[in-house]
C-alpha cells in the first residue's frame, strides 16, 4: 500500500525541481547576478589565469554590478583549456576534488573537468530535471548505452537516474546485438544513447528479426551530437517511443545543461546553473534574444572549474516565451551545427544537420549518411554519399542514378547549392557507436 500511495504522488509530480524550474523570470536573474557575483570573485581569487585574464581586460568582480555586466568580461575558448592542461583552470587542490572526467582529445590534448562533490550533486540534480521533464519515472527499467568511463555521458546519467530511483542498466555502449538482447530480455522501458546509435540499435534489431516497437520500450533521452527534428521522428517512428533531448558539454559539466519537455519546441537551460548568451561569431558582439549566433557559458554554481564567457561553437538561438509545459527557464534552438563543423559551399553556410533533415524527407534512402568535402579547381565540392533503401540499390544503376537525382534537385531546391550525390549500398556508411562522424574533409589542410 505504501508503495502504491508513493507511486501516485510521484505522478502527481509536474517538475523535479519545482521552486527553479518554474520562478519569475525577474526572480531567476536576480538570482543570476548573485551567483555571477560570487563565480566572478571565486575564478579571481582562485585561478590565476582569470586573475590575470580579468586584470588584463579592467574587470574586477565588484565592477559586476548587473547581469549586462557579463559583457564586459573576457571569453574562454577551447585552447585556453588545453594550454592549462590538466588543472590550470582548477579552483579548488586536488584533495577537494573528486572525480575527473575528459573529453576524446581527438583534436589535441584533452579537455579535462574536475568536480567536487557539490559539483557532483548539481551535476545529478541537472540530470534529474532533464530527465524528469521526458517523462522518466522511478519505475523504468533504464538502459543508458552511453560510453561509461571518461565521457561525461555514461555517468552523467546515471547519477540522475539513480536518483529518481530507476533500476538502471548500464550497457555501455556497443556491442550492438547484446543490447538489443538485454533490452529484451529486461523489459527496458527507457533507453538512453546518442541519437546515431539509437538508430544503429533499430537497424540491428530489425536485422535481428526484433520489433522494437513491440517491447516495453517507450522512452528515450538522446543528444552528445547535433540531431535534426526529422531524426527525432526518424527514430520515434522506428522505435515506437518518445524521443527526448538532452544538451551539455564537457565544459560546463556534461549532459543536463539543458533539456526538452513534452512541448519538444526546443530547449530550456537550466539558467540558475548556466547562464547563456548568444554572441555574433565575428565581432564577438552580443546579439539581440531571438537572433542567431555562437552560444557562450557561464558557469553560476560550479567549484571546481566555473569557466566565464566559454564559446561553446554551438549555433543556435536563445527565446525567451511561454512554454506548455510550465516552465519558465529560456529556451534554445536545436543547435544547427557548430561554427567549425559549418561548410561554406558555393558562397552558402551549410551545417550536416540541414542536409541531414533534407535526406530524411527523401522515401528512398535511409538515414545513414556522411558528407565529403573536395578541391575542385578552386572550388570547394561537396559529395553527399547516402545509403539507398536495399529495394533501390537492388533495382540497378538506372534507379539509383534517378534517386541520385531526385536528392541534388531537393538539396538545390530548398538550400540553394549544388551538390553530387552518391547513392551507396547498406553497410557503405560506418555505424556510430558514439558520436557520429558526418563530415569527411579531403582539401590539403593549407587550402581549407
Amino acid at each position: 500500500m505504501a508503495t502504491q500511495s508513493r507511486a501516485a504522488k510521484e505522478d502527481s509530480r509536474k517538475y523535479w525541481d519545482e521552486k527553479f524550474e518554474t520562478m519569475p523570470t525577474a526572480e531567476l536573474q536576480k538570482f543570476q547576478l548573485r551567483k555571477l557575483k560570487e563565480t566572478v570573485a571565486w575564478a579571481y581569487e582562485r585561478i590565476p589565469f582569470y586573475h590575470r585574464k580579468l586584470d588584463e581586460a579592467g574587470i574586477k568582480p565588484s565592477g559586476i554590478k548587473s547581469l549586462d555586466d557579463l559583457a564586459k568580461l573576457p571569453f574562454t575558448v577551447k585552447n585556453d583549456l588545453r594550454d592549462n592542461y590538466p588543472f590550470g583552470l582548477c579552483a579548488v587542490p586536488l584533495e577537494e576534488v573528486v572525480r575527473v572526467h575528459a573529453s576524446s582529445g581527438t583534436t589535441g590534448k584533452p579537455i579535462t573537468g574536475p568536480y567536487t562533490a557539490e559539483d557532483l550533486e548539481q551535476w545529478t540534480e541537472c540530470m534529474a530535471r532533464n530527465l524528469w521533464a521526458a517523462g522518466v519515472r522511478p519505475d523504468d527499467i533504464a538502459q543508458n548505452a552511453y560510453g561509461h568511463g571518461l565521457f561525461t555521458g555514461g555517468l552523467g546519467f546515471h547519477q540522475g537516474l539513480t536518483r529518481l530511483g530507476c533500476a538502471v542498466v548500464p550497457t555501455s555502449s556497443g556491442l550492438t546485438e547484446r543490447q538489443i538482447t538485454l533490452m529484451k530480455d529486461f523489459g527496458a522501458t527507457a533507453l538512453f544513447s546518442t541519437p546515431s546509435y539509437a538508430l544503429t540499435i533499430a537497424e540491428r534489431a530489425a536485422e535481428m528479426k526484433v520489433d522494437i516497437r513491440e517491447l516495453p520500450l517507450r522512452v528515450g533521452v538522446f543528444g552528445a551530437e547535433p540531431w535534426s527534428t526529422a531524426m527525432r521522428q526518424e527514430i520515434e517512428e522506428r522505435m515506437g517511443i518518445k524521443a527526448h533531448e538532452a544538451y551539455g558539454l564537457t565544459e560546463q559539466g556534461g549532459p543536463g545543461v539543458g533539456f526538452d519537455c513534452v512541448a519538444q519546441d526546443g530547449i530550456h537551460l537550466n539558467e540558475d546553473h548556466f547562464l547563456a548568451e548568444i554572441v555574433d561569431p565575428v565581432t564577438l558582439e552580443p546579439v539581440p534574444l531571438g537572433e542567431k549566433g555562437e552560444l557562450v557559458f557561464t558557469a553560476l554554481q560550479r567549484r571546481a572549474m566555473p569557466l566565464l564567457r566559454y564559446r561553446t561553437k554551438d549555433i543556435t538561438r536563445l527565446r525567451r516565451e511561454k512554454c506548455p509545459c510550465g516552465r519558465t527557464f529560456i529556451k534554445m534552438d536545436k543547435i544547427f551545427g557548430r561554427s567549425d563543423d559549418m561548410l561554406i559551399i558555393s558562397g552558402v553556410n551549410v551545417f550536416p544537420s540541414q542536409i541531414e533533415s533534407l535526406l530524411l524527407e527523401i522515401a528512398e534512402v535511409e538515414p545513414q549518411y556522411r558528407l565529403v568535402v573536395r578541391k575542385k579547381g578552386y572550388l570547394d565540392q561537396l559529395i553527399v554519399q547516402v545509403e539507398a533503401k536495399k529495394e533501390v540499390y537492388d533495382a540497378g544503376p538506372a534507379r539509383r542514378l534517378e534517386v541520385a537525382a531526385k536528392v541534388m534537385a531537393h538539396i538545390k531546391g530548398m538550400m540553394g547549392i549544388g551538390v553530387d550525390v552518391e547513392l551507396v549500398e547498406a553497410k557503405f556508411i560506418n555505424r556510430s557507436e558514439g558520436k557520429a562522424l558526418r563530415v569527411v574533409d579531403e582539401r590539403p589542410k593549407q587550402l581549407r
